[in-house]
């Protein structure tokens, strides 16, 4: 998705949701959706951008381990800590460290 994409998507959400909801789901402050929003936060929004597309886009990504994947689920899996005891966990704990999700976004389609 590009930035505008991201940021329709945003508006959409919040209008959806509201923002203090959109902002509980990424982990962000309900203020700093309405900078964004308002064009008035001073850093760039991208980061936050990447977290709305993460948590709402339709987004995959090919994963090198469980092949065709939702964005999310990518980001899930990025985040969790290593499961020792469960074989398929530390198989995806270890993928996840050399993986670059940028690089995997399947964009076409119109995702």
């Amino acid at each position: 998705m590009t930035r505008p994409d991201r940021m329709d998507l945003l508006k959409r959400m919040v209008a959806q949701h509201g923002q203090a909801n959109v902002a509980r789901r990424i982990g962000k402050s309900a203020a700093a959706i309405c900078q964004i929003l308002s064009g008035d936060y001073k850093a760039s929004p991208d980061a936050i951008l990447d977290l709305v597309e993460e948590a709402f886009g339709q987004t995959t990504v090919h994963c090198p381990l469980l092949g065709e994947i939702p964005l999310k689920k990518c980001s899930d899996n990025r985040n969790r800590p290593l499961i020792a005891t469960n074989p398929l966990r530390v198989k995806i704990w270890r993928a996840c460290k050399e993986c670059d999700p940028s690089e995997l976004r399947n964009n076409g389609g119109g995702k």
